[in-house]
């Protein structure tokens, strides 16, 4: 399923002899379109019009309806048909099975009555179609490309500002150590233990019983996301108000994740009492930075910056598929420690620029909302008919018929 993308892309890189291709596949071949049956992929567009393969069979996932295409249907036009978000919507309000696991059934395509226009109509459409979302693809394209620099550069400006400062020319003081070997001058390499307190959070499953129970909202690892906290869904629970106490969260806290993917663990997150008395899970650690030596807001940019990252990584506890650190690792952390006043100023500096670089990124992102809206609704025209198609409009595209002469 994830060689084929929602845009009608499908990789082929993964080749094998036929007699080790597991029983039970999807046989497909060239001039076929794949429609994913199950929910999400379905509605989300995965499918994929064959144009060409390597070799004269392909076998995919059993998730994969093979929809050929019979005389008189053309195969680009009838995987656009397919893609037609209307279709889709369609499809999904006639898909059986249990919740999570829905799927399109065979007897729903072989039943659903398509309206098609003539044959060379729907080579027209095809033709205008595969050349308008070439260009609307390369323009996201591009505009993810502009996203993925922006981000480079943020990761740059941050890594730089954290280990550096602002005087960026000035030569550093060597430290002796290995994690970071220079500092400017009047900063220090400090253990988080040494300015800052981490503390675990609630256990679940303890009895409480004959103590008064009052409900608190609880910050579970679902909650603390790479950067930000998604604060959608806070559950609560029941708990006394002495134990409730020594686990509620404080305005200043910076909350660091115990386990989940490497690249996330221990990233810092402030948390500013968005929520009041709220508690938190023993997953989730609150470091509790001491006020006079030690800003929640540097010390979470240190935790996101490159320094930082190579610390938790180099230092996580690996498993198959996730990792996970412990209140001895991120207090053993060696941060660089300007002075309070130099932490302050670093920070409304990274603020200001990261701030700056994000808002570039949310209009970029916009953008591509725009045009991927655009090339939704402008197939959803094409196939439905809203829009009609003449040779003038296959010119203005520079798009080509098959088996003609590109149009000049």
């Amino acid at each position: 399923m994830e060689m084929v993308s929602e845009w009608g892309e499908i990789g082929t890189s993964n080749q094998q002899p036929f007699d080790a291709v597991s029983a039970g596949l999807t046989l497909f071949e060239t001039g076929d379109v794949l429609f994913a049956k199950i929910t999400p992929c379905m509605e989300n567009g995965k499918g994929a019009y064959v144009r060409k393969l390597p070799t004269r069979y392909g076998f995919g996932s059993t998730e994969f309806h093979v929809l050929r295409p019979r005389g008189g249907v053309d195969g680009s036009f009838l995987y656009y048909y397919s893609f037609n978000p209307v279709f889709r919507a369609y499809a999904a309000e006639n898909m059986v099975g249990a919740a999570g696991q829905k799927r399109v059934s065979s007897r729903f395509l072989k039943d659903t009555r398509l309206f098609l226009p003539s044959f060379a109509e729907q080579q027209r459409i095809a033709a205008y179609l595969d050349a308008s979302c070439a260009a609307i693809d390369a323009a996201v394209a591009a505009k993810r490309k502009q996203i993925e620099t922006l981000d480079a550069l943020r990761a740059a400006t941050l890594q730089r500002v954290i280990t550096q400062g602002l005087a960026a020319d000035e030569p550093l003081v060597e430290t002796g150590n290995s994690w970071l070997e220079g500092l400017p001058s009047g900063w220090r390499l400090v253990q988080l233990k040494r300015v800052a307190q981490v503390h675990g959070g609630l256990t679940l499953g303890k009895s409480y019983e004959g103590l008064e129970m009052v409900e608190y909202p609880y910050l579970r690892v679902a909650n603390v996301q790479d950067g930000h906290l998604d604060l959608t869904d806070v559950t609560t629970l029941e708990l006394p108000p002495s134990v409730a106490e020594g686990v509620m969260l404080r305005h200043g806290d910076v909350l660091m994740t115990e386990g989940g993917d490497l690249d996330k663990l221990g990233r810092g997150t402030v948390w500013e009492g968005q929520i009041a008395r709220c508690l938190h899970q023993n997953h989730v650690f609150a470091v509790r930075c001491f006020p006079h030596k030690l800003l929640p807001h540097f010390l979470a940019y240190v935790t996101a910056s490159r320094y930082g990252r190579d610390y938790f990584e180099a230092t996580g506890k690996r498993t198959t598929n996730l990792a996970a650190t412990n209140a001895t690792k991120v207090g053993a952390f060696y941060i660089p420690l300007p002075p309070l006043a130099e932490q302050r100023a670093l920070v409304e500096y990274l603020d200001k620029e990261i701030g700056r670089l994000k808002a570039i990124q949310k209009v970029i992102g916009k953008q591509i909302d725009t045009l991927t809206a655009y090339r939704k609704s402008l197939i959803h025209e094409c196939v439905t008919g809203q829009r009609r198609i003449s040779t003038e409009d296959i010119v203005s595209v520079g798009a080509r018929l098959p088996d003609a002469e590109p149009c000049s």
